[in-house]
């Protein structure tokens, strides 16, 4: 059987092309599986994993613990807010606590950039980066380029244009790897204040006009603005910022071509894209839904697979 380059997932700079196309193989199968009467399989009754989310997380969370459930695992799950972290307790001591109960793979949200990597280091488990900081978040990535190959056939040779908070985007960064390790072109769009200065030595080109984005895209993967971890204010004002760069019906309607809306959530409605563009036929938002399920269940599968070796 084919096995990943890596024995973690802590970003998509550490995988190579071969490893996206092992996870988007097996993730096809388990797609199968979850659209089945009986949704679940029994490959990993034998491993432990922790969520630990000591960041706020919704839809990612709900993701992986359905996609381990699914997949038959034990499940531990720690928020941080309801833990010893509060009383002053450290990020090895509060895992390691958590390994002495024998657990296999840790799946950790955490605001610190590279704190997957520094765990990697440290503990013996499997480490699955679900986001950290303003850096990197995979599985998102994987479970976006995975959707633009079910409606295009490919990902190669696409153009896509990620637009909105690239500044505070750790989804951003994991797509630009993740896009152009499988050939497509990466255009990014927002507010000059909300584009980092390294951004073009990733090989990307910025574009200040919207319209002109959408009218070179064949994708368009649209973020929110991250209030949260704004400390200055970035521009003047949300309804200036949805003027510039929000989408709606009229605009895609003026492109003349048919392009595919992408959003990882949660979605403003009415600020980087109204409600008409994100429940339209051109909008794949529900199916990155569905296939992020599918994706994570790939990534622990191939993951738990190195550690019954």
């Amino acid at each position: 059987m084919k096995a990943l380059s890596t024995d973690h997932l802590l970003g998509i700079k550490y995988l190579k092309k071969e490893d996206i196309n092992l996870i988007f193989e097996t993730a096809d199968h388990f797609k199968e599986v979850i659209n089945r009467p009986i949704k679940k399989v029994p490959s990993l009754r034998d491993i432990t994993i922790a969520n630990l989310f000591f960041e706020n997380s919704t839809r990612t969370k709900l993701s992986f613990e359905l996609a381990e459930k699914r997949l038959s695992a034990d499940i531990i799950n720690f928020s941080a807010g309801q833990s010893s972290v509060k009383k002053g307790e450290t990020l090895i001591d509060t895992v390691n606590n958590i390994l002495s109960m024998k657990v296999d793979i840790v799946v950790m949200r955490h605001p610190n950039v590279g704190a997957g990597v520094f765990l990697s280091k440290h503990v013996n488990a499997r480490i699955i980066n679900a986001g950290d900081g303003a850096h990197e978040h995979p599985t998102q990535a994987l479970l976006d380029s995975y959707s633009i190959r079910e409606k295009l056939g490919s990902v190669k040779g696409k153009k896509i244009v990620i637009i909105g908070d690239i500044l505070h985007s750790r989804v951003a960064l994991s797509n630009i790897f993740a896009l152009q390790l499988q050939g497509a072109k990466v255009k990014i769009c927002g507010p000059t204040t909300l584009i980092p200065k390294f951004i073009t030595s990733l090989g990307v080109e910025v574009e200040t006009n919207l319209k002109k984005a959408l009218e070179w895209c064949d994708v368009a993967n649209v973020l929110r603005v991250q209030h949260e971890r704004m400390d200055i204010k970035y521009f003047p004002s949300i309804r200036e910022y949805t003027q510039l760069f929000g989408i709606d019906k009229a605009l895609l309607d003026s492109l003349g071509k048919k392009i595919v809306i992408m959003h990882p959530g949660p979605i403003n409605r009415g600020v980087e894209i109204t409600s008409d563009v994100a429940d339209s036929d051109q909008s794949i938002i529900l199916n990155q839904v569905e296939n992020g399920v599918a994706i994570r269940m790939a990534v622990i599968y191939l993951l738990a697979q190195q550690i019954k070796k």
